[in-house]
């Protein structure tokens, strides 16, 4: 059973910069067959957008919280949408 495609916005919080986390995102989300990108933010955070199964997206956000990504996570705050304008591939920005 497929579920319906979804838009995941994620703000991660930590030690997120610098440290390889937007490339380490970028090959979970590939490998998950998921659009979208990893941007570093001014403010230290790392944004995240996902689109794709919703199954998909949750298992991306179970990575990004599970605790071993690069650096470290203090805190992911998590908004779900529609899918959004129609993203190419995963990239890091």
């Amino acid at each position: 059973m497929t579920t319906p495609d979804v838009r995941l916005n994620a703000w991660v919080h930590g030690r997120v910069q610098g440290v390889g986390f937007r490339w380490w995102t970028r090959s979970r989300a590939l490998e998950l067959g998921l659009t979208g990108y990893a941007a570093n933010r001014p403010d230290g955070r790392v944004h995240v957008v996902a689109q794709g199964p919703a199954q998909d997206c949750q298992r991306l956000l179970e990575l990004l919280q599970g605790g071993a990504t690069p650096g470290w996570v203090d805190t992911v705050v998590v908004d779900w949408a529609e899918l959004g304008e129609s993203i190419d591939g995963f990239t890091e920005r």
